[in-house]
């Protein structure tokens, strides 16, 4: 087996690779509003009520109507993975890693294929499509190679003992919730998939209500490398109706999430209560966001920071847990920085991302595109508006790239998560102060700095309260394997996705020993 390597991003300035792509979308769109079922047990289910996926970027076009499961479709997908754990949970991590390597394999053959249903679903832009696929790949290929890791870990950390022999095996937890986010429907999704079924866990799959499609294609992607029906259960349905039920069910033993803040809180108090039957305690893997900052020191290469700062902010409208959305800067150089970043951010081109033109996509949704424009309201109350603030012409979510300079380390727009195309520019009187502005927020997830001074760096790597810490490039691209992700306070549980550890949350460890 090869080692381990991030997958490659497509180069779109290949006139060959932007002619396959665009083949590989008019395929896509071509299959544009068909129905989808439910998947219990191998077994598709068609149901009368439907969730409508659209294109945020055209509302008018239909991406797929897929089937709602009930609470009834949830007891029998229950029932139905905890029957297939008995077998799946012992086959071997070679086999069960063997899926995974088959499932990466099909997708890298079909990329632009998937990067186009992320383009029409959730919004993305060419680059941002593939390396939401590139990403899909990697998880699929690490996680693989992780579980062989993990199996072998138990023979090299005990210590020896004359007379016995004594071995630790880190063995599956059982039935578990998958509920992934809408902003990665296609890499998180897998990647949330991928590290409990390669553990040994059978999974309820409940996709997000903006992008159920792309979460169905990847499920035919598992069927045609062959994984044993059962395995993974696909139960999309509205989460007023199965959300709650999913994750207080006696049975589940797990529930991994990415998602709001307010539903993951939810989650883990809702975790934590045993019901009747329920003969274990829960287990929480969840991510919920951030409020993430790029600081700017003032010996930094500013032009360098303010490409930073707008890719970081703007790309996929701003729409990662991630993505910058406070750039809090030394007072020597706050005025430069803030009129480089201007300077581009009023160059990039919002549109449709079906011309590949655009830079800036739709946000997802009408309830994402309220929340937007009311904290652009509050903006106007709390900073300076210096670039955007308006909305656009275009049919879709469209929010133009907004900016507000002068705002107070202790403002609403520099604390609270928007999750949108929205920055807040910060002035600190020395780079101490931009650290302990950084960190008044209840989240820790990503943060930049921008610095050439040692101590600096140092003092941030000590004093800058974030999960992924960045110096001198974006806050955004994690790379699976390189970059583990995942945050503190209230960012989440304090799990590392794409890291080496993050199969052990997993699992559970037992301990045999027998006398010699």
């Amino acid at each position: 087996m090869k080692p381990y390597a991030p997958e490659p991003f497509a180069n779109f300035a290949d006139e060959s690779i932007l002619t396959q792509f665009n083949h590989a979308l008019q395929g896509a769109i071509n299959q544009l509003d068909r129905t989808y079922p439910l998947v219990i047990g191998g077994r598709e289910i068609f149901t009368d009520e439907h969730c409508v996926s659209q294109n945020p970027a055209n509302l008018s076009q239909v991406i797929g109507r897929v089937s709602q499961a009930t609470r009834a479709h949830v007891d029998a997908a229950f029932e139905n993975a905890a029957e297939t754990f008995k077998t799946w949970s012992r086959k071997s991590p070679e086999q069960r890693a063997g899926y995974l390597f088959k499932a990466a394999a099909i997708i890298r053959r079909r990329k632009h294929e998937f990067s186009s249903w992320l383009l029409l679903e959730a919004g993305k832009t060419r680059p941002e499509a593939d390396a939401d696929t590139a990403e899909c790949i990697d998880f699929l290929e690490y996680y693989g190679r992780q579980i062989l890791t993990l199996a072998d870990r138990g023979k090299e950390t005990l210590v020896p003992y004359p007379g016995e022999d004594n071995q630790l095996h880190y063995i599956p937890l059982g039935v578990g919730v998958v509920i992934p986010p809408w902003n990665f429907p296609l890499a998180i999704m897998a990647g949330m998939t991928a590290a409990s079924i390669v553990s040994g866990n059978t999974v309820l799959l409940k996709p997000a209500s903006q992008t159920p499609v792309i979460a169905y294609k990847f499920l035919e992607v598992l069927k045609e490398a062959g994984l044993p029906d059962g395995v993974v259960n696909f139960v999309p349905g509205d989460a007023l109706v199965i959300g709650d039920y999913l994750v207080d069910h006696k049975m589940t033993r797990f529930v991994s999430f990415t998602g709001s803040q307010r539903i993951g809180m939810r989650i883990y108090e809702r975790a934590s209560k045993v019901h009747d039957g329920q003969i274990w305690l829960k287990r929480v893997i969840a991510e919920m966001g951030g409020k993430d900052s790029i600081i700017v020191d003032e010996d930094a290469d500013l032009d360098a920071a303010a490409q930073a700062i707008v890719a970081s902010a703007f790309n996929f409208s701003g729409q990662k847990c991630s993505a910058c959305s406070r750039a809090i800067v030394h007072e020597a150089v706050y005025e430069d920085v803030l009129a480089r970043v201007v300077l581009r951010t009023k160059n990039l081109s919002v549109g449709d991302p079906s011309d590949p033109a655009s830079i800036v996509g739709p946000v997802i949704d009408q309830k994402a595109y309220d929340k937007i424009q009311s904290y652009i309201e509050l903006g106007k109350t709390e900073g300076r508006l210096v670039c955007g603030g308006t909305q656009t012409a275009t049919p879709g979510y469209f929010v133009n790239p907004t900016i507000f300079a002068d705002v107070a380390a202790d403002a609403r727009i520099s604390r609270e998560e928007v999750f949108g195309p929205f920055l807040a520019f910060t002035k600190a009187s020395s780079f101490t102060e931009a650290i302990a502005f950084a960190n008044q927020t209840e989240f820790g997830l990503t943060g930049s700095v921008f610095t050439r001074n040692r101590d600096h760096i140092e003092e941030a790597r000590a004093t800058f309260h974030v999960g992924n810490l960045y110096f001198n490039r974006k806050s955004t691209g994690a790379l699976v394997g390189v970059h583990p992700f995942g945050g503190f306070n209230m960012s989440g549980t304090d799990s590392k996705a794409g890291g080496p550890d993050y199969l052990m949350l997993f699992t559970q460890p037992k301990l045999s020993s027998e006398v010699l």
